[in-house]
């Protein structure tokens, strides 16, 4: 899913599930919203996901996500899983300049 992509979801319907995976010094340095599950929690907090949505995994570049989307739809058996392309440099690339790249 592109950053455009996750925009129009955003902006458009409530049947998406923004996971924000990446660590708590990463959000204090910007964030776009969403449910923040660090990457490391994801295993035991798979719970705090609502599968019957869809599900858009944010990380800072995109690799993280990519792990944590194949463990959403391998191990947690969720259908309906996308990695947030480029990852939050890309929203900041595309979406919003303002926000701060690190």
């Amino acid at each position: 899913m592109t950053p455009a992509e996750l925009s129009e979801k955003l902006n458009a319907n409530n049947d998406l599930v923004l996971l924000d995976i990446r660590e708590s010094y990463e959000l204090e340095i910007c964030q776009i919203g969403g449910l923040h599950i660090p990457m490391g929690d994801i295993s035991t907090r798979v719970n705090e996901i609502n599968s019957d949505f869809e599900v858009a995994v944010l990380c800072r570049s995109g690799k993280r996500a990519e792990a944590v989307a194949n463990f959403l739809e391998t191990d947690a058996g969720m259908k309906k899983v996308a990695i947030v392309a480029g990852g939050i440099l890309a929203w900041i690339d595309t979406i919003d300049s303002s926000l701060e790249a690190y």
